[in-house]
């Protein structure tokens, strides 16, 4: 039986090849999607954290009153830095921007003295804007608080509109791939259906019948993923290297759990599709094989 055994597995190696190519190609788009969220949601965070809220003081507002809500901003939750704008260090940022200087027709400076911070990626949002606006209102020094309302706005529709999509690309994506890989291996395993019977028919056990294709697969499943990977590494270094700014976003321990998610996917699917179609073919009649 044993011999049998071998003999076929040598005989049906084609049929395996085109199946671990088969499984790669479907990892590949996997690992492709898992990246591009990756990135997505990294740039989500960049981008919420640049988002700056500027607290404009009253003219001669004494410093103590100053360092106390400087302070206090500090010591809140959504905000990630803190940092007193005097009117001199306004002016040169102005100055900086590319606009000219006012001297000629202004001998005073009509720009504010403020606290800017920027806020933490979780606080960009409409409603906590609104309650921090309210809060730091109530201080008797702050003349105004400005920020990036339409920033606020569209970035948080984009980002749900986005996030609605990757969803549903997703979950689609998960469906072809199962649907796909298991096709896939239905067709690596019809080459192998006689065999089986043979085996069974001479008195070998189930177990005995699908223990080889099961390790078959689970090493099928291995080489498949990592032909992936080796693949989505390539296209993550080519467009690094055609952007050289997407770098700054690469998460190795992220690019770690999608990889090992991309061999866990292709052991368990390759492995559950494997011994379905061993049961299938053991429960067959013989004439059912033709």
């Amino acid at each position: 039986m044993i011999e049998i055994s071998k003999t076929s597995m040598r005989r049906s190696k084609p049929s395996y090849f085109f199946s671990i190519l088969g499984v790669a190609s479907l990892l590949i788009l996997v690992g492709i999607l898992g990246w591009f969220v990756i990135n997505g949601s990294k740039l989500e965070r960049y981008f919420r954290g640049s988002v700056q809220v500027q607290v404009y003081l009253r003219e001669n507002a004494p410093q103590a009153d100053i360092d106390s809500l400087i302070s206090y901003i500090r010591s809140k939750p959504y905000a990630s830095a803190a940092e007193h704008v005097t009117k001199e260090m306004a002016k040169d940022k102005f100055i900086k921007d590319g606009n000219e200087d006012w001297n000629k027709v202004l001998d005073y400076n009509p720009l504010p003295a403020s606290i800017d911070f920027n806020l933490k990626s979780e606080y960009v949002n409409k409603d906590t804007l609104t309650n921090i606006t309210a809060d730091l209102s109530q201080n008797i020094i702050v003349s105004e608080i400005r920020y990036p309302n339409e920033v606020v706005s569209n970035l948080n529709n984009v980002v749900r509109k986005v996030g609605w999509v990757l969803i549903g690309a997703v979950t689609l994506l998960g469906i072809l791939v199962l649907i796909l890989i298991d096709n896939t291996i239905k067709l690596a395993m019809f080459s192998n259906r006689f065999l089986i019977k043979t085996m069974q028919m001479v008195g070998a056990t189930r177990w005995f019948i699908s223990k080889p294709f099961d390790l078959k697969a689970v090493v099928n499943g291995f080489v498949s993923a990592l032909i992936a990977i080796v693949v989505v590494l390539i296209f993550i270094f080519s467009v690094e290297k055609w952007l050289p700014e997407i770098k700054a976003l690469r998460d190795y321990t992220l690019l770690a759990i999608l990889f090992l998610g991309l061999i866990i996917i292709g052991i368990v699917i390759t492995f559950i599709s494997t011994h379905r179609s061993v049961t299938k073919y053991l429960k067959m009649k013989l004439d059912d094989l033709y």
